[in-house]
């Protein structure tokens, strides 16, 4: 039968409605209950497209043993990360304070007001060496209960009342002026950058060993710091050495689809080899970008080639006909052929059998195999592969470049390039007929704003191979953008929603949601110059500003005052797989800052770089994003006002430049050189004075309210852009 968690909107908690475990939905309902009963909670936190979460689903939630001890002594709630982050965050950090690692499923046990007890990620069914079993920690769990609860509760205090001390926000206001940034900032970047540099991985890319992230924010950092030192500098040389090594054997690896499309969530290897499968919308939307910026930097058509695959797959694969775009695919899926009644298992959609590929290859199977190093045995080696879910299947892995599997098999780059092509079509065609991963369609206010920045940033690039795509992504990241402001707001003003799934919104948005859409929205204005996009963006940052803001300490909160169920209202303070909204609200307020005049905007930028300051000093590199803003926030930001029609040639060429053009930070700005756009003249009365003759463009750089002559030639504009720098 099942049970409460059958009419929720999550997918994940879809997925447990038939488990024999009396699950609730995280709420006072809950909460009442075990007041009532006098039972701890047994908090299960998880998402639909997680792996390990599925395994101990599998293993302990279907079974009516396990799941008949929870439910006599626990009141027991499932959540899904992907929908309440701000719950997440708080019990996670809990069990990271109390275990030092963290991870999903997340497994932590509290006394009726919520108050954690104990905690850890995936236990199995029984004991495993070390790691005990799930009966087990219940047993010694309610036995603490009921014999010895003063003692449980106090150790759970103890380790809160240390999380409430360091992240208590301070009673001292702090500063908003560049200069007390200057000094520190050189010498965070200095230690972030000499971090990176020491962890390379000089033969495989990336830093440190397995497993391997492609975390985003690190190259970002390292773009910046070329831009900075400038490319010709021997510190720029590195960093771009650094950032395209890391997107060149990415790109090659495991972690690529190479039939399909997009990347897997991280390489269980050090050699990007072997991927955890599941696919997320965040990392593609990240992923897309940091390919953009490797062909701006390099002009290697590869990595523009390589995001063209990954947006192609995120516009093919994970976009709702209305426009958003669908947060995450799964990693386990039936094999082919599975008997009814079969498990899942993890990459089975992705892998092949030597003989099934070269039968579905034909003529191409010689070229196509020896390239992506398949074998008879198949590639995966059984170290990293514990339970044999890939023993004799090969993941598709270029394992050399394609001159030199061409001169291998005695072929022209040209037609070995054609026979991998063929061949990677026959391939999907073959997959396609196999049982897809599970796809879970929440729509995610913060991951479509990190997306619709990605297609926006694609609109604008100049590589040919992205060329004849650039107006379907320019369209996409419009449609997804009215989309957010139809269904993610909350009656359609400027409160956000946190998700949305099959016409139902959710709960309200966090901080990130607000921070991630309004970098889309200004990232969307930049490629299309509409101006409902900066409007909107402005909006949203006031209302970020005023349910999430510390308006003492500065920075922001995750989450809006007055939540009971949030024992901790925390400022996140590290660039993970996905950035802090604090490192992404500081651009926001620098970017909006510069480009509307907007005082106030830039010195809470630089106030919320200050509120930080403790962390990205102490350990930089957990905050390479931070640092990025920190970089803008002492940096002289130029405003790029470009008059004309932005329909006209003449308009777009100037922009072009003034997006591509070596130099310092800058924001664009474009003004019809007509009035024609009241609300932006009202906050920029500046552009009352700049016009352009019929037909034509001209481009003013403003800085410090003094504004360049007109130019309306771009290599003048180029030559003044490097000469500012």
């Amino acid at each position: 039968m099942p049970n409460a968690l059958l009419n929720a909107t999550s997918p994940y908690l879809q997925q447990h409605a038939d488990n024999p475990v009396d699950w609730m939905e995280w709420g006072d309902t809950a909460f009442a209950r075990a007041r009532a009963e006098d039972k701890p909670i047994f908090l299960s936190i998880g998402y639909s497209t997680c792996h390990w979460c599925h395994v101990m689903a599998h293993e302990s939630f279907e079974d009516e043993g396990i799941a008949a001890q929870l439910n006599a002594d626990f009141v027991c709630v499932k959540l899904d990360r992907e929908e309440r982050p701000d719950v997440d965050k708080v019990y996670m950090t809990y069990v990271q304070a109390l275990t030092g690692h963290g991870g999903w499923p997340l497994s932590v046990w509290l006394t009726p007001d919520l108050k954690p007890m104990f905690g850890g990620t995936y236990f199995p069914p029984q004991d495993r060496g070390e790691r005990p079993g799930l009966p087990k920690v219940l047993g010694t769990l309610i036995q603490g209960w009921r014999d010895d609860r003063t003692k449980l509760i106090e150790e759970g205090d103890r380790i809160l009342e240390r999380l409430r001390e360091h992240y208590a926000p301070s009673a001292e206001a702090v500063s908003d002026g560049a200069e007390d940034l200057i000094e520190p900032a050189g010498d965070a970047f200095e230690r972030a950058y000499q971090y990176l540099y020491e962890n390379y991985d000089e033969q495989l890319g990336g830093f440190g060993g397995a497993p391997k992230f492609p975390r985003s924010s690190n190259l970002n950092f390292l773009w910046r710091c070329a831009q900075v030192q400038g490319l010709e500098s021997e510190t720029g040389q590195d960093a771009l050495r650094m950032a395209t090594g890391t997107l060149a054997k990415m790109a090659s690896g495991g972690i690529h689809d190479h039939v399909g499309g997009g990347f897997h969530r991280y390489a269980v290897d050090d050699a990007w080899i072997v991927p955890h499968f599941e696919k997320m919308l965040y990392d593609q939307a990240q992923i897309a970008v940091n390919y953009l910026d490797g062909y701006a930097a390099s002009q290697n058509e590869a990595m523009a080639w390589t995001a063209r695959g990954v947006l192609d797959y995120v516009l093919r694969d994970l976009r709702h006909a209305a426009g958003g775009f669908f947060s995450a695919e799964d990693a386990d899926s039936l094999p082919p052929g599975a008997a009814p009644g079969e498990a899942k298992v993890e990459g089975a959609y992705y892998v092949w059998p030597y003989a099934e590929a070269k039968a579905v290859l034909g003529d191409a199977a010689s070229v196509v195999l020896d390239h992506f190093g398949a074998s008879e045995s198949g590639n995966v080696p059984p170290q990293i592969d514990p339970h044999g879910d890939l023993r004799g299947k090969n993941v598709l892995a270029a394992v050399r470049p394609i001159g030199a599997t061409a001169t291998h098999h005695g072929l022209s780059v040209d037609e070995a390039a054609a026979r991998l092509a063929v061949g990677l079509e026959r391939l999907a065609a073959a997959r396609a007929l196999r049982v897809r991963p599970h796809r879970d369609e929440k729509i995610i206010t913060a991951w479509n704003g990190l997306t619709i920045s990605a297609l926006a940033r694609a609109a604008t690039c100049s590589a040919g191979c992205i060329a004849e795509r650039r107006a379907d992504y320019r369209a996409a990241a419009v449609k997804a953008a009215e989309f957010a402001q139809r269904e993610l707001t909350l009656d359609g003003g400027d409160r956000l929603r946190r998700a949305w799934r099959d016409g139902r919104g959710g709960g309200e948005g966090f901080a990130e949601d607000y921070a991630f859409l309004i970098a889309g929205l200004l990232d969307l204005y930049e490629a299309t110059f509409d101006g409902r996009w900066l409007q909107w963006a402005d909006r949203l940052q006031s209302t970020m500003d005023a349910g999430f803001a510390d308006a003492t300490s500065g920075g922001f909160f995750n989450t809006r005052e007055g939540d009971a169920s949030i024992l901790l209202r925390l400022k996140d303070d590290y660039d993970g797989a996905e950035p802090s909204p604090n490192s992404v609200a500081a651009m926001n307020l620098l970017r909006l800052g510069a480009m509307l005049h907007d005082d106030g905007r830039l010195a809470a930028g630089r106030r919320t770089v200050a509120a930080l300051r403790g962390q990205w000093e102490r350990v930089p590199q957990a905050m390479p994003e931070m640092l990025c803003a920190l970089e803008r926030a002492v940096s002289s930001i130029r405003q790029i006002v470009i008059v004309g029609d932005p329909a006209t040639p003449a308009f777009a060429e100037l922009a072009a430049m003034a997006r591509l053009a070596p130099g310092g930070p800058r924001v664009l700005l474009a003004s019809d050189g007509a009035g024609g756009d009241a609300w932006l003249t009202e906050r920029v009365p500046e552009l009352a004075t700049m016009r352009a003759e019929a037909g034509r463009a001209v481009v003013y750089m403003c800085h410090n309210e003094t504004c360049s002559p007109a130019i309306d030639d771009p290599e003048l504009l180029r030559d003044a852009m490097v000469v500012a720098r």
